[in-house]
């Protein structure tokens, strides 16, 4: 008994942190990360609850009561009166959207459109639901991953954001008023290579008419 005493104190203790061989130490393995993949979603869970949310919930309680300040009506009239010119259609629309309503709620503001400018409306708001997040975070927050990866390096030289969210916002509305015309542009030409141009004229009639109803 004393030679097995001996012979157990002479063995190298194992490792902190190194599993055991065989079977045994592939559970070990598959019951460490499993466990410590929960605890890592708890640990973004809390920084995501003293961080970000409530910021997020501060800025869109603040947009829901300005709407309900501003009203419904005048706010519909804006919008419609943006969606008239082209200049606007695909600048300060696509932004209101999102700011009143948020992605993919959003995409909803190309009732105020005829059919033949839907499609531009769509892809000026749908490019640019990743700009908006630099300063209106809550427009898209599932996507918010998307400026935080592009902000991450400028965060770590300790420098300020806010340059890099400027810029970012403001070549966002520009890229968005291009894609806007040219995606204007391709679905006129489409309409027309198609032999529809009588379709969308019966659509263009059918809101004018709507309008008008709305009006009456």
């Amino acid at each position: 008994m004393q030679v097995l005493a001996v012979m157990a104190q002479q063995q190298p203790a194992q490792p902190e942190g190194e599993t055991s061989g065989g079977v045994l130490g592939v559970f070990e393995w598959l019951g460490t990360h499993f466990i410590g993949l929960f605890e890592e979603a708890g640990s973004q869970f809390v920084e995501l609850v003293t961080g970000i949310l409530p910021t997020l919930i501060v800025l869109l309680t603040f947009m829901y009561a300005l709407t309900t300040f501003i009203g419904e009506q005048r706010v519909t009239r804006a919008v419609e009166w943006c969606g008239r010119w082209w200049i606007t259609r695909y600048s300060v629309m696509p932004i209101l959207a999102l700011l009143m309503l948020t992605n993919p709620m959003a995409y909803s503001f190309g009732r105020f459109l005829p059919e033949r400018y839907k499609p531009a409306f769509y892809d000026s708001a749908v490019s640019f639901v990743h700009p908006v997040t630099t300063f209106f975070p809550y427009a898209n927050a599932g996507e918010l991953f998307v400026w935080f990866g592009i902000a991450n390096g400028v965060t770590q030289l300790g420098e300020s954001t806010v340059p890099l969210a400027l810029r970012y916002f403001l070549v966002g509305i520009l890229v968005i008023f291009i894609r806007g015309i040219i995606t204007e542009k391709l679905t006129a030409f489409m309409i027309k290579r198609t032999g529809r141009s009588e379709v969308f004229a019966d659509f263009d009639r059918q809101f004018e008419q709507a309008k008008a109803g709305e009006k009456a």
